[in-house]
């Protein structure tokens, strides 16, 4: 009956590689729980949740700074509304296929889960390109694709939020669009900024919640980040943070990438370092080849895209955090980090290592906390903004950074007890796709047929 599922997921989306490999994965993890729950098998929860309960496709048509007419397409993939509204960002962005949005909307449902929040799953975005786009220009586009979206989406319904290609500046034109479409001030999106809906903390949660689920994964060692000499991907928000936090208890962190290359910096990406990195990255829209033209210790390398590895990978280190983009670590990556002493593999980015991938790290006994764990203080907090929003409150930073810290660790325990109950103890990814599971499973169980 497994396989059978398989390859009707397989049948019914080809040519969506990435949604396959998330199925697939969250299939094999949860599989002792269909057998065990027979009602789940009558009630086809399984198969329920393979499928979107919407997908939305549109055009989003808009004009240059040179007069001329663009055409973009623009999505939302309304996963699965169990347990709460839909609740997931919007990538701006080439690579943006319905096979992508789907796969990331199916990981939100078991990440929005383990959050404790009431909010299911949703993924959104467009095939535009921000970068090289004028101020204008961002503008216009965001005011044509919100003039479709709006239709879809409320504070009770669907909360979309940023993700890749998606910051505060593109929140700020969607959201004062819908304003203008709906006549109304509603908390429709998260991430706005702090004096107009916005939530403290909301910008780092995501890198802050990946390096606070890695310290309790270390401290079920009797151990801590503190002297760690890690490695980070990715030079966005995620890694930024991550890194910041990282730098904060007592680690190391010794590389950063972009599209293009990376950069090695034994010395360390300090906090005068890391602001640099920040300018660079986003107020200036630099590369990261610019770190190392500034600072002498670093060393840039260009990446090879036919490698059949990613250098950044084979380098000594305790700890790696990717947080770039789905499936940069792969088999021969994970072997990379095996024979480099790394120690915990934590996924600050969507799905970032592949399933061979994984599979190598667990069998070497290497911590690996998947994204719909480690990286889900993004979403985490984004919820505590939806809260705020609903009450007509605003926290202080260290309010919701206390709240933070503890959903993470709530996170992580719930994750170790549901591995431990099915006879995979200390297994993150089966712990987090189980107890993902059984929350939103239950909720659609008592829902009816729907």
């Amino acid at each position: 009956m497994q396989n059978d599922i398989l390859d009707l997921v397989q049948q019914r989306n080809p040519n969506e590689p990435e949604f396959i490999q998330a199925a697939k994965e969250v299939i094999d993890s949860i599989w002792p729980v269909i057998e065990k729950h027979k009602e789940f098998q009558t009630l086809k929860i399984l198969e329920r949740i393979l499928e979107p309960e919407r997908m939305i496709s549109f055009r989003v048509t808009w004009l240059d700074d040179k007069g001329e007419v663009q055409v973009n397409r623009g999505y939302r993939v309304q996963m699965n509304s169990a347990i709460g509204p839909y609740k997931g960002g919007l990538r701006f962005h080439p690579s943006v296929t319905p096979s992508v949005l789907k796969f990331l909307a199916f990981e939100q449902i078991f990440k929005n889960a383990l959050t404790g929040i009431p909010m299911g799953g949703g993924k959104g975005g467009s095939n535009f390109d921000p970068k090289g786009k004028s101020e204008n220009e961002i503008m216009k586009f965001c005011q044509a694709f919100m003039s479709e979206l709006s239709r879809h989406i409320s504070h009770r319904l669907d909360v979309p939020a940023g993700d890749i290609g998606v910051g505060g500046r593109e929140i700020g034109y969607m959201f004062g669009a819908y304003k203008k479409i709906k006549n109304e001030f509603t908390g429709v999106f998260t991430g706005k900024g702090i004096g107009w809906g916005g939530s403290l903390i909301r910008t780092e949660a995501t890198g802050y919640g990946l390096i606070y689920f890695a310290e309790n994964m270390l401290h079920t060692k009797g151990d801590s980040i503190k002297g760690k000499t890690c490695l980070v991907s990715g030079s966005g928000n995620v890694a930024q943070y991550a890194i910041e936090k990282i730098n904060k208890m007592g680690g190391k962190v010794i590389t950063a990438s972009d599209s293009n290359g990376f950069i090695i910096d034994e010395a360390g990406i300090t906090k005068d370092k890391l602001e640099f990195l920040k300018d660079l990255k986003n107020n200036k829209r630099g590369r990261i080849k610019e770190y190392s033209d500034k600072y002498k210790s670093a060393v840039y390398h260009e990446l090879d895209t036919n490698a059949d590895h990613n250098p950044l990978w084979n380098i000594k280190a305790d700890c790696a955090f990717p947080c770039a983009t789905q499936n940069e670590i792969n088999e021969n990556d994970a072997n990379n980090l095996v024979k480099n002493g790394v120690k915990l593999v934590g996924e600050g980015a969507n799905m970032p290592v592949t399933i061979e991938g994984i599979n190598v790290l667990i069998d070497n006994g290497v911590m690996y906390s998947p994204g719909k764990a480690s990286n889900a203080g993004g979403v985490a907090t984004s919820g505590l903004e939806m809260t705020q929003n609903f009450m007509g409150a605003n926290w202080t930073r260290e309010e919701v950074d206390a709240k933070l810290q503890a959903i993470m660790k709530n996170i992580h325990d719930t994750c170790l007890a549901a591995a431990n109950e099915y006879g995979k103890p200390g297994n993150y990814m089966v712990g987090a796709n189980i107890a993902g599971f059984l929350k939103v499973a239950n909720a659609m169980k008592a829902q009816g047929v729907i």
